[in-house]
């Protein structure tokens, strides 16, 4: 059995609602492409009925389906990775299950590889979240691209396509955490980024919540970049400095004008001003001797309890035993 053109990787995580809507459009959108393809997906320690309907998919098509079953749930980028380390294609292409982004565009995604790029990205055209939701988006995107130099235009947008040689490089990479696109974009040569169409949510509930999002910025800050602890130690230099002169100001104020206990308040508000610096500065390192905690233990990144797929010589089902990622 030759290697497919296409591995489309698509985590699940508590889907249920949403995976017959899912299957019904996928697969004709991915027959119409006219390339053999495999579908994988990764049931990433759903708690519902997900990993019920991900195998009766696979029964039904066994000859492209896949399905990668995590004993625990490791997150969407860790759950991305264990399909990385699996998939065939030439292609990889990612995708939500939860159909804000339409299968159909994957054949616009791959439009646009063909034309010599290794990566491409994309941007939710008219984005249906709500108006809260869109300007934190762009808040926090102009506020990496500042901190990493990483250009992405939609990081919330995971309908992306990978070269071959951008998914060795990724899964050749050993961080406990890191944010997939962010690392093909410092791997690819010829990035590009298209606009595909973006639907409200078929079913189910975001999984992103507002915590979630200033989180996965953090680990973009403190993974692909030292700026913030930079920022943080010039910010302490100009600090001092002004510290210095008003202590210098304070002096001469004293010896001209004599005693006073007026600015009192003033100080106070001046010292909790400086300490809530210092705070955060200790935050921002926490965040990077955290990441290498983390790194150092070396815990398996996910846990694999089986994977469903047909054996390339006799067609039947097979179930390999447990794995991890390293």
């Amino acid at each position: 059995m030759t290697d497919p053109r296409v591995s489309v990787v698509i985590p699940v995580y508590d889907e249920e609602a949403v995976l017959p809507a899912l299957f019904a459009r996928l697969y004709p959108a991915l027959d119409a492409l006219g390339r053999s393809y495999e579908v994988i997906f990764v049931n990433d320690g759903s708690r519902d009925r997900s990993a019920a309907l991900l195998r009766a998919q696979f029964e039904r098509r066994p000859e492209v389906t896949r399905v990668i079953l995590l004993r625990t749930n490791a997150g969407q980028h860790m759950a991305i990775l264990a399909a990385f380390e699996r998939a065939r294609g030439e292609v990889v292409v990612t995708l939500d299950a939860d159909l804000q982004n339409p299968p159909e565009e994957i054949a616009a995604l791959l439009a646009k590889f063909d034309e010599g790029h290794d990566y491409v990205g994309s941007i939710r055209r008219r984005r249906r979240d709500s108006f809260f939701r869109r300007h934190a988006s762009r808040l926090l995107n102009r506020l990496r691209e500042r901190t990493t130099r990483i250009v992405i235009g939609d990081q919330g947008c995971m309908l992306r396509a990978y070269g071959r040689d951008i998914v060795a490089a990724i899964n050749s990479c050993n961080e406990v955490a890191t944010f997939i696109p962010a690392l093909a974009y410092t791997f690819a040569r010829r990035p590009a980024e298209i606009e595909v169409a973006h639907e409200a949510r078929a079913g189910g509930e975001s999984k992103y919540s507002l915590y979630s999002l200033i989180r996965l910025n953090f680990d973009l800050m403190t993974g692909f970049s030292l700026a913030p602890l930079q920022l943080v130690s010039m910010g302490g230099i100009a600090l001092s400095a002004a510290s210095a002169l008003f202590v210098i100001y304070l002096a001469i104020r004293r010896l001209v004008v004599g005693p006073e206990a007026e600015g009192v308040f003033t100080l106070f508000g001046i010292a909790f001003f400086l300490l809530g610096i210092l705070l955060f500065a200790v935050g921002l390192l926490g965040e990077y001797v955290g990441r290498i905690f983390q790194q150092v233990r070396r815990r398996p990144r996910y846990l694999v309890e089986a994977v469903l797929e047909a054996a390339p010589e006799t067609g039947t089902v097979e179930t390999p035993r447990s794995g991890h990622g390293a």
